[in-house]
């Protein structure tokens, strides 16, 4: 079973920080929950200053007090170090999602999370889905299905379709029956990066020429799981079209996370949603505390 960083910590505290090895086995835990060795270091230095000065108490109240100040420590510095933004709807008009990943980061059920999000805390129900991985039969087929247990329409075509052709027709059909969200599906091919780029820039420039840019949000969606192989992702989408926010799946099954950190530093895009489960219910919004929370669950 997969520890949290703060079951980690607690172990390691455990050990006792008189230990010579303790801080550079701190440092360490922090880059294997893929905190960034610049970030790790930094605060492997800032906890030694800070459970260094002047704890005398007896052994176990010495751990369970420089336990309690490192978790307020790490807190507190963790959670200046991400961007937490919640993705609003313009409301009376048609905003277009744009959802982007590689295959397997859970692309298309984060976009039946979302509809299902907006659906029942806006009571918004112009919503339609658009079939926009038309190189997978599966992931149109996966999207029908969860069109028809949302009760919500979807826009596809047949396997091999051209994608900007299938976003440019729910566009119009959207802005024609008066729908107000429009969440599109895109492949997620890294393995010919060109070609992923390419037609991502096409389908891109379709939809910025059908509506203005505050109703229009391209959302990264970043396996937990991925480590830090997801700032390589994140690089790639965001150099082909320029994303506007992350949702980082998989948070529940994985002992990482710290990989928001490295994204945001870096490429300074915040975060707007949380996947925690497999249920429709499982996306939780913004998402500090409860990233937070779950990261230094245990400490």
């Amino acid at each position: 079973m997969l520890r949290t960083l703060g079951e980690k910590l607690k172990e390691l505290f455990r050990s006792g920080q008189d230990a010579p090895e303790f801080f550079e086995n701190l440092e360490d835990t922090l880059i294997e929950a893929d905190v960034g060795p610049v970030v790790s270091a930094q605060l492997a230095a800032e906890l030694k200053a800070e459970l260094k000065t002047g704890l005398k108490e007896e052994a176990r109240a010495r751990e369970e007090k420089s336990r309690e100040r490192a978790g307020a420590l790490l807190r507190r510095r963790l959670g200046g170090l991400v961007r937490f933004e919640p993705l609003e709807l313009e409301a009376g008009r048609l905003n277009i999602f744009l959802l982007l990943g590689v295959n397997g980061a859970g692309k298309t059920t984060t976009l039946a999370k979302l509809a299902h999000y907006y659906k029942n805390q806006t009571g918004e129900k112009g919503i339609v889905l658009a079939a926009g991985d038309t190189f997978r039969a599966g992931a149109i087929d996966q999207l029908l299905l969860h069109g028809k247990r949302l009760g919500l329409r979807v826009v596809s075509q047949a396997p091999g379709a051209d994608p900007g052709a299938v976003i440019f027709d729910a566009i119009e059909s959207a802005r024609s029956r008066g729908e107000k969200l429009l969440l599109a599906d895109t492949a997620g091919r890294l393995q010919n990066k060109a070609n992923l780029i390419r037609e991502l820039q096409k389908i891109d420039k379709i939809i910025r020429s059908k509506t203005e840019p505050a109703l229009y949000k391209k959302i990264l969606v970043i396996d937990a799981s991925t480590g830090q192989n997801g700032l390589s992702q994140a690089q790639v989408f965001h150099e082909a079209v320029g994303v506007d926010s992350v949702v980082l799946t998989k948070f529940d099954g994985t002992s990482r996370g710290g990989i928001l950190i490295a994204i945001s530093r870096e490429l300074g895009l915040p975060v707007s949603f949380l996947g925690t489960g497999e249920d429709m219910t499982s996306l939780i919004p913004g998402g500090k505390d409860a990233w937070l929370d779950s990261l230094l669950e245990g400490l």
